[in-house]
């Protein structure tokens, strides 16, 4: 055997060595880290920082924080990341009580359930922090991404979420709340603000998304959500086939839904770029439409019709050209043709029969259009779809202008 040919092969057993030895350092590694990150986040007083250094760290049980006043912080969202492909225990990757917390940094990957859960924190900030199940859209794949739940000022902002069953950015039963600068792709709902009072959401990009955003308003909970803004936004191509879990409110969602807005009031949508979403670039309805509701089995005081409405100055492209639902294709076809297209924005038709003054909407209550040449259809869904109409007079309509959302005691 000659010099080189022997040299070769010592070389290659070499690299086979060296590259198990790294696998079981790695594998050592997240051991010891999981360890040494748990002691952390149950030892954290008010107004530590707790920095979690660059690598990838496999966790096998699910992180919890319960103290007030703690940052954690990553070298960023591609260089720090915290894996849960391995969980077996814990219903989310990382799971926080606390006010005053700030997350940046960092990456949640491929947790069993939730991957970043906030509840009931006061001050909170979320920021470049990315939360993903690699394996892309999945009805398996936990249900939300960043997921703040009855909070009060949160800000999220330089985010990414991808491939939530659910959710990928979510904020629920919340008040003063900030979106930005952030990116939703392969979710069900790209960004969804829900049953929450004073809402910004801008700046970011929901596309490949079911819907790109959505903001709701569901029976049976604690608040109301209105005073949500969505604007400066890019909302395209979100064509993704629903893959939720069924009985879940985003179930109901066609897949080339643009901006959805449902049961919501005080909602305006203006200064958007909203491209390419086969069903409609925006659409608005009631409960009624989604087949969750039960009108005899909700609270007495939901309201789910969504008034209010304001949209405006946004740049609409493509879109409504093969919408997903059966009754809506047959629709597009029967109004517009093989080859047309709905307009950009659909209702579905529903009003509050209770609140009508002399057979109309109040002016305050309606659904206003000030968006120079798009469109709007009513698909009169109350009446079985029997009188459909394009007209815009009745959308011809301006609305007070939203404040703008103000967190008090959260970093903007």
């Amino acid at each position: 055997m000659n010099a080189l040919k022997i040299t070769t092969q010592w070389l290659l057993i070499t690299l086979i060595l060296a590259a198990c030895s790294q696998d079981t350092d790695t594998a050592a590694t997240s051991e010891d880290y999981q360890k040494t990150l748990m002691t952390q986040l149950i030892e954290a007083q008010p107004g530590d920082v707790i920095d979690i250094p660059a690598g990838t760290f496999h966790f096998n049980r699910g992180l919890t924080l319960n103290q007030n006043g703690i940052t954690l912080r990553g070298q960023g969202m591609d260089q720090t990341i915290l894996s849960f492909k391995n969980q077996i225990q814990g219903a989310e990757g990382l799971f926080v009580s606390g006010n005053d917390f700030t997350i940046e940094d960092l990456a949640i990957e491929d947790a069993k359930g939730d991957a970043l859960k906030i509840n009931e924190g006061r001050n909170i900030v979320i920021r470049n922090v990315r939360t993903e199940w690699t394996n892309g859209p999945d009805t398996d794949n936990g249900a939300y991404g960043i997921y703040p739940v009855q909070t009060e000022n949160t800000l999220i902002e330089g985010s990414v979420a991808i491939g939530a069953s659910d959710a990928g950015i979510y904020v629920g039963q919340s008040r003063n709340v900030i979106v930005r600068n952030s990116r939703a792709e392969y979710n069900v709902a790209g960004i969804e603000i829900e049953n929450t009072q004073g809402a910004d959401v801008y700046g970011n990009l929901a596309t490949n998304n079911t819907g790109g955003i959505l903001v709701f308003n569901m029976p049976n909970l604690p608040i109301p959500g209105k005073g949500t803004r969505v604007y400066d936004n890019d909302v395209t191509g979100n064509n993704t086939g629903n893959f939720a879990h069924k009985g879940a409110a985003v179930a109901s969602v066609p897949a080339g839904s643009g901006v959805v807005i449902n049961s919501n009031d005080q909602v305006e949508i203006f200064n958007n770029r909203i491209k390419d979403n086969d069903t409609a670039n925006i659409i608005i309805s009631s409960a009624q439409s989604t087949g969750y509701y039960e009108a005899d089995n909700e609270a007495a005081s939901f309201d789910p019709y969504p008034e209010s409405i304001f949209i405006y100055d946004n740049t609409f492209e493509g879109g409504g050209k093969s919408p997903d639902h059966l009754e809506l294709k047959a629709l597009k076809v029967l109004e517009f043709g093989i080859t047309g297209a709905l307009p950009d924005i659909l209702w579905d038709g529903y009003y509050d029969p209770e609140k009508q003054v002399d057979g109309q909407t109040p002016d305050a209550l309606k659904i206003c259009v000030q968006n120079g040449e798009a469109g709007l259809i009513n698909v009169d869904a109350p009446g079985g779809f029997d009188n459909i109409s394009t007209d815009m007079s009745p959308h011809n309509c301006e609305l007070p202008k939203l404040p703008a959302v103000s967190l008090e005691g959260a970093e903007a």
